[in-house]
């Protein structure tokens, strides 16, 4: 007798529910183990939690390791919301977001206690608050990750960046850590599927991403960029000619040629 395996609606089922008591757990952890335990301890949770939820959606993680010091500003662009969690895979870190993210049930409040940032977009005055906020974490040996893009692309290409996004670096004197983030099929070739861009919803999104049979995640770091007497500008055009670079390499890449800055409105992806 021929036996018959669960069936792939089954499977995006059971991984449901599996992703759904996670979060459960993360929750239970960021409200009750992190008051007790000290920044390192939950930067390991941080990273473990990352990797089990990459493990449940069945996303296999690929990254180069980087000796960058603590405190460096990680420079990225900005495809899924899985870049979240791929990011904290690699290095847990504290992450710039649109203000209305505070106010979103259960994500804002994890988001909060996971030591994010929260960006009013358009305002230069609560731009410097903001500064201020992740020069302190920077100092403090704390990695920041922000998305200079300032949203997200299917990523096949790459925007122009908010260079103004990393004056944080040049005010601590602490390096850029370019990160180049893309997702795959089983054949190696770009996947669309993670992409949370456009008129795409979340759920269009997470459909999308149980509906892979094989989903691989790359994070490659190029060379840290020393920030100390760089304007921003200079910064994020090198940080951006990194990014370019590594990504140039993946089939269905196309590199724009001199993409221009971003308006100078701060925004965070």
């Amino acid at each position: 007798m021929r036996l018959v395996g669960p069936t792939p609606q089954l499977i995006r089922i059971l991984r449901c529910l599996r992703l759904a008591l996670h979060f459960v757990r993360i929750g239970f952890g960021a409200a009750v183990i992190y008051p007790l335990v000290d920044d390192k301890r939950r930067a390991g949770l941080k990273q473990r939690w990352s990797h089990q939820i990459l493990n449940i959606l069945s996303v296999r993680f690929d990254a180069q390791t980087t000796d960058a010091p603590p405190g460096s500003l990680i420079v990225a662009n900005h495809i899924s919301w899985l870049d979240i969690f791929a990011i904290h895979a690699l290095r847990p870190s504290a992450f710039i977001a649109k203000a209305e993210i505070r106010g979103w049930p259960f994500i804002g409040w994890l988001a909060e206690r996971n030591d994010t940032v929260f960006l009013r977009r358009g305002s230069r005055g609560h731009a410097r608050t903001i500064n201020t906020e992740i020069d302190a974490l920077l100092n403090a040996g704390r990695d920041v990750a922000i998305f200079p893009e300032g949203t997200t692309t299917d990523g096949t290409h790459l925007l122009g960046f908010h260079a103004a996004l990393l004056q944080p670096a040049i005010e601590t004197g602490h390096p850029i850590l370019p990160l180049a983030i893309s997702y795959h099929d089983a054949d190696g070739n770009l996947s669309l599927a993670p992409s949370f861009a456009g008129e795409t919803t979340l759920m269009q999104c997470f459909s999308a991403i149980l509906a892979c049979r094989s989903l691989t995640v790359r994070l490659i770091a190029a060379p840290t960029i020393d920030s100390v007497g760089k304007a921003r500008r200079e910064l994020s055009q090198e940080a951006h000619t990194a990014i370019a670079a590594t990504l140039s390499t993946r089939p269905g890449f196309h590199l724009a040629s001199n993409p221009p800055e971003r308006s100078p409105g701060l925004q965070a992806g």
